[in-house]
């Protein structure tokens, strides 16, 4: 893999979660490491490699911009995030085709155990705009996720609810590579009061 190449591959952080399960705290402003969660990925997604790195938020989408430090970011509002995560990538994916990344590594903002490591490796598997990765734990499909910019329009296309891409990758999966990241990653959500004691 050439510099150029990872220099191409964009990261794109879903961050517009409300937190439902939370008692409606947004997922992008819960506490870790004294700063809010979004700006963990974010750095994540930086040291892993990613350049430029593109951030979708929704649930309190002005309280993120005003207490995240997200310089640098090319930040985009998303105003259908009730609808499920398939509205953000959807989003987020028409953010970057204004763009010249010729790929998007995906990452969730409320999975704090991924970290650069596992970007490093998934974005290792980068190889042309037709590529298509995913990190996999104990052989299951999980994230980041490495999406070829000719995927993005079918991926946009099948992103409904909270399914986000899930639908085009299993459409596609003899074409995708499995990245194993469970020695250096640990793929847990923030979900619930319970999940919250992973934070910081």
């Amino acid at each position: 893999m050439t510099t150029r190449q990872t220099e191409t591959v964009a990261g794109l952080l879903l961050a517009a979660g409300g937190g439902r399960r939370l008692g409606g705290r947004p997922k992008a402003l819960l506490p870790h490491r004294g700063r809010p969660l979004v700006e963990h990925a974010v750095r994540t997604l930086r040291a892993g490699g990613c350049d430029p790195v593109h951030v979708v938020l929704g649930a309190a989408a002005d309280d993120v911009r005003e207490r995240a430090v997200l310089d640098g970011c090319e930040v985009t509002v998303n105003p259908d995030w009730e609808a499920g995560m398939g509205s953000s990538l959807r989003a987020g994916l028409d953010s970057l085709a204004a763009t010249e990344a010729s790929a998007a590594l995906v990452l969730l903002v409320d999975q704090p155990g991924i970290g650069a490591a596992a970007v490093t490796r998934v974005l290792a598997a980068y190889d042309s705009p037709a590529s298509l990765a995913a990190a996999a734990y104990d052989g299951r499909r999980g994230h980041p996720v490495l999406f070829g910019r000719d995927h993005w329009a079918g991926i946009a296309a099948s992103a409904t609810g909270d399914r986000g891409a899930r639908a085009y990758l299993k459409e596609h999966a003899a074409g995708l590579e499995l990245v194993d990241c469970g020695d250096i990653a640990e793929a847990y959500d923030i979900d619930t009061e319970a999940d919250l004691k992973h934070l910081e």
